[in-house]
């Protein structure tokens, strides 16, 4: 079964790519690596979770947050691309969770992503990751995700 496939049977659907936000550009491939710019959780330009895991959100609400940012960084790779039948692998995963201070389970937010692509692509899905916690984000988000994909030949 395709990514593509794979999202629709999880009773998914990729979004539209995202708008930048700035001087940059959502994907820069150099040689067999795309790497992506970082997305929010934000859908159709409306923010899906805001505020802070410990406050105004829960780890779970946290999760589901950077699933949406997962989503948004697949949809780049999409327009990117053109199929995410063009991915070999998610390499590396940068999580940023916007979290009270002290917050100790970024790592449990950013599941929410790290379990998306393993549920997309298999054991190419499983990556290299960091995920931490910080004091904001662009728009307020709770979640921002950042990923490298290698991509097939």
């Amino acid at each position: 079964m395709n990514p593509e496939a794979k999202l629709a049977a999880l009773g998914l659907a990729l979004p539209a790519a995202p708008a930048v936000a700035g001087n940059y550009v959502p994907t820069v491939r150099t040689g067999s690596l795309l790497f992506c710019a970082g997305t929010i959780c934000a859908r159709d330009g409306a923010m899906t979770h805001t505020g802070q895991v410990g406050r105004e959100q829960t780890v779970q609400t946290g999760y589901d947050a950077a699933r949406v940012c997962a989503l948004n960084a697949l949809a780049n790779i999409r327009a990117a691309t053109g199929s995410l039948d063009r991915v070999a692998r998610i390499v590396m995963v940068n999580g940023f969770v916007n979290a009270v201070p002290g917050f100790a389970d970024s790592p449990a937010v950013i599941n929410g992503a790290s379990d998306l692509f393993v549920e997309v692509f298999g054991e190419a899905g499983k990556h290299a990751r960091a995920a931490v916690g910080v004091s904001g984000l662009p728009k307020n988000s709770t979640a921002e995700v950042q990923i490298v994909v290698e991509l097939k030949a």
